[in-house]
């Protein structure tokens, strides 16, 4: 009785899921989507070619009115995707839902066997052959109990498979649900975008076309707002302050090289730069434990750096670059963990170690990169972002980079590194807004 039920149950057909959409429906939307992504690289274009042409009253409405369109373009796109990323993500939450519950009834199946077979183990030979009213019965029962026990493997192997494309399709549901977020996201900045536009173009078309003299009164107001953003200075942590075009320079080279947007970049130096004005500044002092003393207060403190693991790799790194170990400044530690994290880009002695030779090749050096060298810590962080995955400029990628590069773990997974990623996403896109995008075309 007990294989006959595992029969049916494990060798059943597996689920088949109807979608929401209609084939016929879903064609319709990709060819929707096709299409506007088409409209969308023409606007492009058009953009590109627009910006191109010599300054004048005329071009900069003409700029704007490109760019509101491709916002616009780019938000029917998006809206198209998510259509089609909703309907996956609920077909794949109903396919996971019935492989847990596939897996759940197998462990329920599986258990009850085991019991059976302990109950069976448990009796002698005479008292199941006593058990029985002939000699035929009780060999049909041992061919029964042993076709069971073949069939035990087989029932393994299945919830083995069945786990396994639990977790292949719980990966392909977080997939979509990020793309979904990232088209959520990716409209909303479009939205913010399309306001700013036209709230330029307005105050264009308010300077009379044939007014030279007011439009050279816009231009130059805008130009005295991109002398005043480059000259800003840009805080970097246990290193002096740049001017910000400096820092913009140094963030365009590094994602020229890593593909990391250069607002993500100059948002994770800037998050550590308020980390560090509470966290401090330290010197070790001593090797052999670690511990050393406040930059500013002169005060002993522990756990400065870790001796096995750091010390032995910074004392090379001050050595190469000629430098006094006890009066580097390093971070202090948190409340739990070592500290000893070095320059704007903040990565420890050991980690340091293992990007120094991509670093030194990407900013062109054959010496030893120095990590309080903000050229060099620029392009650090770029490299170890791009190895994180922002290279790809979504928002959840870049968030998870974010995440990743505060703690080690993706957003969530870790107490306080998804409000450090959050943070660096609002500040990447107040930088870009308000830094970076004033200073385009100027």
């Amino acid at each position: 009785m007990i294989f006959a039920v595992i029969l049916v149950f494990w060798f059943a057909p597996n689920f088949i899921h109807a979608q929401n959409l209609t084939d016929q429906q879903r064609a319709q939307l990709q060819s929707e989507l096709a299409q506007v992504e088409a409209e969308q690289k023409q606007a492009e274009k058009v953009l590109s070619e627009t910006k191109a042409q010599s300054a004048s009253l005329q071009r900069d409405i003409a700029v704007l009115d490109a760019k509101i369109k491709a916002a616009q373009l780019n938000i029917k796109a998006k809206n198209l995707l998510i259509q089609t990323l909703g309907n996956d993500i609920v077909s794949k939450e109903k396919h996971i839902n019935n492989l847990e519950n596939h897996i759940d009834r197998g462990r329920e199946s599986l258990a009850d066997i085991l019991r059976k077979t302990n109950e069976l183990d448990d009796y002698s030979l005479p008292e199941v052959i006593l058990s029985q009213h002939t000699v035929a019965g009780f060999f049909q029962d041992v061919d029964t109990f042993g076709a069971v026990q073949t069939s035990l493997g087989e029932v393994f192997n299945q919830l083995k498979d069945d786990q396994e494309n639990t977790k292949a399709e719980k990966d392909a549901l977080d997939a979509r649900r990020a793309k979904e977020v990232d088209a959520r996201y990716a409209i909303q900045q479009a939205e913010k975008s399309i306001k700013s536009d036209q709230q330029q173009k307005n105050t264009l078309l308010g300077v009379s076309k044939g007014n030279e003299k007011a439009y050279a009164g816009v231009v130059a107001q805008k130009q005295a707002r991109a002398a005043q953003i480059r000259a800003a200075l840009f805080a970097l942590r246990d290193a002096a302050a740049i001017p910000f075009g400096k820092a913009l320079q140094y963030a365009n080279a590094a994602s020229a090289v890593t593909g990391v947007r250069p607002a993500l970049l100059l948002a994770i130096l800037t998050q550590e730069s308020a980390l560090g004005k509470n966290v401090g500044q330290c010197y070790v002092t001593n090797y052999q434990t670690g511990d050393g003393l406040k930059a500013k207060s002169g005060l002993a403190i522990a756990g400065v750096m870790s001796p096995k693991r750091d010390i032995p790799p910074f004392l090379r790194i001050m050595e190469k670059l000629g430098g006094d170990p006890k009066q580097q400044v390093v971070s202090c530690p948190l409340d739990i963990g070592w500290g000893g994290a070095m320059g704007p880009a903040q990565f420890i002695a050991s980690t340091w170690v293992l990007f120094e030779d991509r670093i030194a090749a990407a900013v062109g050096i054959s010496g030893t990169p120095d990590p309080w060298n903000p050229s060099h810590a620029f392009m650090a962080s770029a490299i170890y972002l791009g190895d994180l995955g922002a290279g790809s400029k979504t928002y959840s990628a870049e968030r998870n980079a974010a995440c990743k590069y505060y703690s080690g773990r993706a957003c969530g997974l870790v107490t306080g590194n998804t409000s450090y990623g959050n943070s660096v996403m609002s500040l990447a896109d107040k930088i870009q807004r308000e830094m970076i995008d004033p200073l385009q075309g100027l």
